[in-house]
């Protein structure tokens, strides 16, 4: 346990599950996607659709979209400031078996025409989790130096990648790998310790087989 732990996040709103873990889930989705978004089309369930416009979270989720953190006094403008920006957006409730209570489906679209599926869910005290990516099953929290390599699933991509990590003494926290099918479509999750250096994402990016190279710095970076 840590500070954050016992006393929550620096916040702009009433709820660190409707507000500043909605902010986070808007500003990781918009990492993930890697461009600006201009559309988003967001399904609030549980608690979120609930008691979710009262609390803020509509306006928390648009203002991470824009790229605001939790302490942004910005945020109740975040919807004058989507307009001013470009960002189109729209909100619907919806049902999702099994979800936590507090959970958003994002499905959003950058400037640069790529689209993206995000599934993420406020757990409480700011902290978030995304669980689907793509549709595809995921755990990921962003609060950490986060790698997300998508790649085809065959053989020497962990490896290959591990140790360009492993070279500069970059020290590997956590490490998940999801894939579609035997095959297809795969993704890598990796936490680390300490700053990735944009060569090492680069050298990555270049190898046969990965198709790209998503890098999150994380709240909990030693440098």
């Amino acid at each position: 346990m840590n500070i954050f732990d016992i006393l929550g996040p620096v916040m702009v709103g009433p709820s660190s599950s409707h507000t500043a873990g909605a902010v986070r889930i808007g500003y990781i989705t918009r990492k993930l996607l890697g461009s600006r978004p201009v559309r988003a089309d967001i399904g609030l369930a549980g608690s979120f659709a609930a008691t979710g416009k009262g609390h803020g979270t509509d306006k928390a989720l648009v203002a991470g979209l824009l790229g605001m953190k939790p302490d942004d006094m910005k945020i109740p403008r975040s919807f004058e400031i989507a307009g001013e920006e470009g960002l189109s957006f729209s909100f619907h409730e919806i049902r999702l078996a099994g979800a936590h209570p507090n959970t958003a489906l994002l499905k959003v679209e950058g400037a640069d025409g790529k689209c993206l599926e995000v599934q993420a869910s406020s757990l409480g005290g700011g902290r978030i989790m995304v669980n689907q990516l793509n549709g595809l099953a995921v755990n990921c929290t962003g609060e950490n130096p986060t790698l997300i390599v998508y790649h085809q699933d065959r053989p020497g991509h962990v490896t290959n990648v591990t140790a360009m990590l492993a070279g500069p003494g970059i020290n590997i926290a956590a490490l998940n790998l999801y894939r579609e099918k035997k095959g297809g479509d795969a993704v890598m999750i990796i936490e680390v310790d300490q700053v990735v250096p944009v060569d090492i994402i680069q050298r990555m990016e270049a190898r046969d087989g990965i198709r790209k190279v998503i890098y999150i710095e994380g709240e909990k970076s030693n440098g």
